[in-house]
Order: structure tokens, then C-alpha cells, then sequence
């Protein structure tokens, strides 16, 4: 079948204007190679044995239940309640609410999401969610830019290798000039702040798992004019005191910390808070609180006119569809545990992230790399090669070791604990690694 949705004559008008004989001599300058290219594709097969592939493919897949995987993606539990109300019809199939008449229901919750997040970061706006982590610090970063008119960011090495490289990409689009702030001993250090920056940027805890005093830093950057952005753990702020108490003007970091499943990967969502002073600036979705014509509270999307659909390519960001589901999903899991349950969550995965630090280190030839305190996040030198040890650990059923970049030292392996975790389960990581490093 053709789907091609023109017809042969709006084809032959359309060669006429350009002046080709035909589509094969439209296309004449292009390569052999790339127009239409021989493709090995294996004979079609009926449904039930495409099935019977998948099955078979999906077989290979090691379950990473109680993982000590860090780094952007850790193992939580997930309250039965958020995949039951996650599930339900109007939150699973919602789109964008653009009628609020008719989509109270998915505007109040995201709402309130928003108000979470608010208060967990101590600042006073929070949009509707972003992608990621990394496309929220990239977003927050414009942000900051476009507040202050500069094109020059400073951001520590502590901040994860693969968000600082999402940020370059959206930097080198906007012609924006990227530092790196090098760690010392594993922490961000006080430099000095270039006339001229737009933004500073760290993040907390940093990527190698250890905790930064920021407030000086902040300092630092509101002294030459720079907005102060923060990439946190949002867990974290269960415990840790959040970016607005230390100077932050921008806040971001990714969800999945929030109980959603590891899936592979994703789908993840990423918050993004800010001051009052910025809210004009703010990219994507941003649900207000306002009252009917008879007095009864509503809600609507406010702000619309900085977005793409409005303003095309003036638009704040070309974020359209937000993680809806993902970030309610978050606001599920934070109403479910409640502010002491957050807090609890927090303390049980530092207790037994620290544990785990302690028993690895008996292991000889394991070094301390990240420096105490940490959250629940670690790095360790090792005495193999960190892929090695990760490949090992897998094939033993543990899902454990993520290799760190060599820009921050050689052997260097990330691990994790969360509240899933159990001494048994501690101990069980440390006899596989010691007979991996034996």
C-alpha cells in the first residue's frame, strides 16, 4: 500500500514547477547508497512467533530487583497505591489539559505535584515536569541565561558526566561558552566566578556521592550577577537541607528517586523549581490555582503565551508534552509516604549505604574515593578493571560496580544502597566481590 498522501497529478505539478522529468531524476544527486538502500530484513513471521522472539529476547534480561546500581538510576520501592491510581484511565491516557472545564481532575493533581516539589526544594515555582534530569538542568541552565543576558556557564565536575553532556549539546546550539570546575579530593572547590557568567552549577549530592557545602559557592556566583543552579537528589531532600535554604535560584534533578521502576532506564521525569522573580522564564507547563465566575476554586495553565505553540521559535523552550504520568507518579509516591516517611526512606538508604561502604572496604585492594560523608551513593578504586567487575558481578545475579569516567580517576566503580536493602543482601555483594577481585 502507498501512503504517500499525494496523488499522481499533485506529483507531476509539482515536477513541472521544480523542472524534473520524474522523482528518480528529483532525487538523481543524492548517492546510490543512501536513496533507497538494500535493507537485510528476515522473512515475515506470523504474530504468535513474533511473540514467541520476543519472549525469548526479553529472556535474557537479568532482574535487577535490590540493585546497587547509582548514578542516575537506583532501586526503590514502589507503594502498591501509586501503580493502582497511576493505572486508572484519566491519568494514564491524559494529554496535555489545554480545557480546563473539562480536565479539573488532572490539573489539580498536577498541582499539587507542583507544590511538592516547591517545598521540597525550598523555593516558591515548580513547573509541570520535565523529561529528565539532564534536560531539566540543560532547560534550567537557558533559564538563568536568558534572565541574565550572558552566555557563560561555570558548572562543577560533580555534576553527572552525562547531564553535563546533554547541557554542552543544548549550549553549543545557543553559542553559550561551558567551564568545568575540577574537583579537589572529590569536592567542588571555591573558585572564582568569570566576570560575565550567566550560571554557576553543582550539584548535591555531587556525582560522586559525597555532600557539598554550596552556600559559599552561591555567594560566590550572586556576587558577579550569576543565578545559582542546583542538581539534587530529591530523596535526598527528605533529610538534607533543600537548595533555596543555601542560595540556589534554580533547582532541578531528576524523579525517578521517587519511586518510579527502573525500567531500563526510563521512563524518568525531571523537576525544575525556581524564584517567583523567574517564573516568566520558566520552560514547559506551569498549573495555577484561580477561582470560577460563582467563586469555586479551579485550576488552569497559566503563562501559556511563552510557549512553542503560541510563540513558535520565540518560545521559552520547545518542550511540549511534559512526563505527565511520570511526575504524578512522583507526587503519588511523596503523598503516600508523607513528609516522615520521605524522611525515613532517606535515613534507611544512607544507613545502609554506609554499611555497605564499610564491608567492601575489607575487601583487599578496595580503596575509599569518595569522601564521608556521602548520601547513599559511594565510589571505590578497585584493583580490576571497573567493566570487568561489573560483567562478573552480573553473571553472579548482581547488578552492581557502574564504571565511573576516567576523568575523575582510573578504577573507579559506583555503588548504592537503598531501602530495599538488607545485611544479607550487603554481605551477599561482598562475598561475590571477593571472589571477583580474588
Amino acid at each position: 500500500m502507498d501512503y504517500t498522501p499525494h496523488t499522481e497529478e499533485e506529483i507531476q505539478a509539482m515536477l513541472e514547477r521544480v523542472g524534473a522529468g520524474s522523482l528518480e531524476d528529483l532525487y538523481r544527486h543524492l548517492p546510490k547508497e543512501v536513496l533507497n538502500p538494500e535493507i537485510s530484513l528476515p522473512e515475515p513471521l506470523p504474530e504468535w512467533a513474533v511473540l514467541e522472539e520476543l519472549k525469548r529476547l526479553a529472556g535474557k534480561n537479568k532482574p535487577a530487583f535490590k540493585a546497587f546500581l547509582g548514578g542516575g538510576v537506583r532501586s526503590h520501592h514502589t507503594p502498591p497505591v501509586v501503580q493502582a491510581l497511576a493505572s486508572r484511565g484519566e491519568f494514564l491516557t491524559a494529554y496535555t489539559p489545554y480545557q480546563p472545564e473539562v480536565s479539573q481532575g488532572v490539573l489539580q493533581a498536577t498541582f499539587e505535584y507542583q507544590t511538592m516539589v516547591a517545598e521540597l526544594t525550598g523555593l516558591e515555582v515548580a513547573n509541570a515536569s520535565m523529561y529528565d534530569g539532564a534536560t531539566a538542568l540543560a532547560e534550567g541552565v537557558l533559564l538563568a541565561l536568558r534572565e541574565t543576558g550572558r552566555m557563560r556557564v561555570l558548572v562543577s565536575q560533580g555534576v553527572h558526566p552525562e547531564y553535563r553532556e546533554v547541557l554542552r549539546s543544548y549550549l553549543e546550539a545557543v553559542g553559550a561558552e561551558l567551564i568545568t570546575l575540577p574537583l579537589e579530593e572529590g569536592r567542588t572547590p571555591l573558585g572564582e566566578v568569570p566576570e560575565g557568567t550567566g550560571a554557576v552549577v553543582a550539584q548535591h549530592p555531587n556525582y560522586l556521592g559525597a555532600l557539598e557545602d554550596l552556600a559559599p559557592l552561591a555567594e560566590r556566583a550572586h556576587g558577579v550577577g550569576a543565578l545559582f543552579v542546583v542538581v539534587a537528589d530529591p530523596l535526598s531532600l527528605g533529610v538534607l537541607e533543600p537548595p533555596g535554604a543555601y542560595g540556589a535560584d534554580i533547582a532541578v534533578g531528576d524523579g525517578q528517586t521517587l519511586g518510579l521502576p527502573m525500567g531500563f532506564g526510563g521512563p524518568h521525569f525531571g523537576y525544575l523549581a525556581t524564584r517567583k522573580a523567574f517564573v516568566r522564564q520558566m520552560p514547559g507547563r506551569l498549573v495555577s490555582e484561580t477561582v470560577d465566575a460563582e467563586g469555586k476554586r479551579g485550576y488552569i495553565l497559566t503563562l501559556q503565551a511563552r510557549e512553542q505553540y503560541i510563540r513558535r521559535a520565540k518560545a521559552k523552550s520547545n518542550i511540549t508534552t511534559n512526563a505527565q504520568l511520570t511526575a504524578l507518579m512522583g507526587a503519588m509516591y511523596l503523598a503516600a509516604l508523607g513528609p516522615l516517611g520521605l524522611k525515613e526512606v532517606a535515613l534507611q538508604s544512607v544507613a545502609m549505604a554506609h554499611r555497605l561502604w564499610e564491608l567492601l572496604l575489607e575487601i583487599p585492594g578496595v580503596e575509599p574515593f569518595t569522601p564521608k560523608p556521602f548520601f547513599n551513593e559511594f565510589v571505590l578504586r578497585l584493583p580490576k578493571e571497573p567493566e570487568a567487575v561489573r560483567e562478573a558481578l552480573a553473571a553472579r545475579g548482581f547488578h552492581a560496580a557502574t564504571p565511573v569516567p576516567k576523568e575523575y580517576g582510573e578504577n573507579l566503580a559506583l555503588f548504592a544502597a537503598t531501602e530495599l536493602h538488607r545485611e544479607e543482601d550487603l554481605l551477599a555483594l561482598q562475598a561475590a566481590m571477593r571472589e571477583v577481585l580474588a
